[in-house]
C-alpha cells in the first residue's frame, strides 16, 4: 500500500518545472508563440516564461476578425515581453483584420524593443504600405518584406545594422525609393528579390550597393530589367526568363566567386562571370557565348536537362583551364527540353586543357534509364583527364543486370587510361 503511494508521487511528480528556466524558454521555443504563452495557466512559475521567448510570430487568421484586436494583442504581448533581445518578430497580417494603422503601432512597438529580425507579409487584398515613420532603426539586422506590401521610402532612411534585405513580390512606388531604400543600408551584405511579373512599378530595378556580397534574383518576366552596381559581390543567384540586355553588371567582377544562373538568356551577363571560381549553369548551349576564358574557374555543375547539352560542356571545358570539379546533373523534376533532334556526341579534336592537367572529381547524377550519350561522355572524360582521383556515377532506376554492365563498360575504360582513378555506382 505505501509503495504504492510512493509510486503514484512519482507519477504525480512535475518535474518538467525543475528543469533550468532557459531549457524550458527552449522548450517554449519549438512551440507556435500562441500555445507557448497559453502554457501560463499551468502555474504562477509558467506564468512568465513565455515572456523570455527570443523570437515571436503572430499570424492575424488566427485572431479574431474583428478589426483591431489583432494588433491589440501583439502590442499586449510585445509590451510584456522581458527577454534581454527580441532576435525576430514575424507578422502574417490581412487588412481586414490589422489594417495599416495598426501594422505600424505593431513595428513601432518592436523597434522601440530593439528587434533584430522583423518579417512583415501581407496577405492577399490591398496593398499594404510599410510605414513611412520606420525606416530608422539602429538594431534591426534582417529585414524581410513579402506579397501585398507597397514601399514609398522617404529621403530618410537609416538602418545602420541591417545585413540581411529580402523582398518577395513587394511593389515599389517609383525608382526613388529603390534608390533611397538601397542608399539607406550602408552595410547590407546579402539581398534577395523576388519579382512580381504583373505587379512591378519598376521596370528596372537598380541595384546600387558598395557593400553587398550576396545576390539572388527570382525573375518571371522578361520585361523587368536590373542594373547591377555592386562591386564587393562575391555570390550572385539568377533565376528567370531574363532576355539579352535586360540585366547588367557595370562594376569590375574581380571579387565574384561563385554564380548560379538558371534559365537566364543573357550574353552580356556571362562575360560578368569569368572571374568565378565556382559555376553552376543550367543554360542552353545556343544562347551561351564563345570566346570566353574562366581562368579562375575551379568547380563547374552543369544541368544536362537541355537539348544538345554537351555542346555547351565542350565549350566549358575549352574555356575553363583550371577546373578541377566538374559534375552533370540531370536533375528528377526537370523536363528535358523537346527541340527535336538533338544529335548526338561528338569527341572534341583537341582535349582540353583542364582534363589533361587539373580535373580531379567527376561526378554524373541522372534519373533515367537511356544513358547513351551520358555515358559516352563520361568515357571520353575518364580516358583523357590524367588527374582524375574519383569518378562518381549515380543513376536512378537501373536493375541490377544493367548496373553490372555499365560498371564493366566504365571500369575498362579506368583500366586502361587511369588505374589510380576511384570508380563509385550508385543506384537506388
Amino acid at each position: 500500500m505505501q509503495k504504492s503511494m510512493i509510486n503514484q508521487g512519482i507519477l504525480n511528480e512535475d518535474r518538467i518545472s525543475e528543469l533550468p528556466e532557459a531549457l524550458l524558454v527552449l522548450i517554449l521555443s519549438l512551440l507556435p508563440t500562441e500555445d507557448a504563452i497559453a502554457t501560463s495557466v499551468l502555474s504562477k512559475q509558467w506564468q512568465s516564461l513565455w515572456k523570455l521567448l527570443p523570437k515571436l510570430k503572430f499570424n492575424s487568421h488566427h485572431h479574431s476578425n474583428e478589426l483591431g484586436t489583432f494588433s491589440k494583442n501583439v502590442c499586449k504581448v510585445l509590451l510584456s515581453h522581458k527577454a534581454p533581445v527580441l532576435q525576430s518578430l514575424r507578422l502574417m497580417v490581412c487588412l481586414e483584420m490589422c489594417n495599416a494603422m495598426d501594422t505600424e503601432k505593431l513595428i513601432e512597438t518592436a523597434f522601440a524593443r530593439n528587434v533584430r529580425e522583423l518579417v512583415l507579409h501581407a496577405g492577399a487584398g490591398e496593398w499594404l504600405l510599410y510605414p513611412k515613420t520606420l525606416y530608422i532603426s539602429e538594431t534591426l539586422e534582417t529585414l524581410e518584406l513579402k506579397f501585398f506590401v507597397l514601399v514609398d521610402v522617404p529621403s530618410s532612411v537609416l538602418f545602420k545594422s541591417l545585413r540581411t534585405l529580402r523582398l518577395h513580390y513587394v511593389d515599389f512606388k517609383n525608382d526613388e525609393s529603390v534608390f533611397n531604400l538601397l542608399s539607406g543600408c550602408p552595410n547590407l551584405e546579402n539581398l534577395l528579390v523576388h519579382r512580381d511579373p504583373f505587379n512591378s512599378t519598376v521596370k528596372t530595378l537598380i541595384i546600387a550597393v558598395p557593400s553587398l556580397q550576396r545576390l539572388t534574383i527570382y525573375n518571371y518576366s522578361n520585361k523587368l530589367g536590373y542594373v547591377i552596381k555592386a562591386p564587393s559581390l562575391k555570390y550572385l543567384k539568377i533565376v528567370g526568363n531574363l532576355g539579352d540586355g535586360s540585366c547588367l553588371i557595370e562594376n569590375n567582377t574581380t571579387e565574384l566567386v561563385e554564380a548560379n544562373i538558371i534559365h537566364v538568356i543573357n550574353e552580356k551577363l556571362m562575360k560578368s562571370l569569368t572571374s568565378v571560381k565556382r559555376l553552376s549553369l543550367q543554360v542552353s548551349a545556343l544562347k551561351f557565348p564563345t570566346g570566353r576564358i574562366f581562368y579562375q574557374l575551379e568547380y563547374l555543375e552543369l544541368c544536362i536537362n537541355y537539348a544538345a547539352w554537351w555542346n555547351l560542356l565542350t565549350l566549358m571545358l575549352d574555356s575553363s583551364p583550371k577546373l578541377q570539379v566538374l559534375k552533370l546533373i540531370d536533375p528528377q523534376l526537370s523536363r528535358r527540353e523537346d527541340l527535336g533532334d538533338q544529335g548526338k556526341w561528338n569527341q572534341p579534336n583537341n582535349v582540353a586543357e583542364c582534363l589533361l592537367r587539373h580535373l580531379k572529381t567527376f561526378v554524373l547524377i541522372s534519373y533515367k534509364e537511356e544513358l547513351k550519350e551520358e555515358i559516352e561522355v563520361a568515357k571520353y572524360i575518364l580516358k583523357n583527364a590524367n588527374c582524375l582521383k574519383k569518378a562518381t556515377f549515380s543513376i536512378k532506376g537501373l536493375n541490377s543486370d544493367k548496373r553490372v554492365e555499365m560498371l564493366e563498360e566504365l571500369e575498362s575504360v579506368v583500366r586502361v587510361s587511369n588505374s589510380s582513378c576511384q570508380l563509385l555506382l550508385l543506384c537506388k
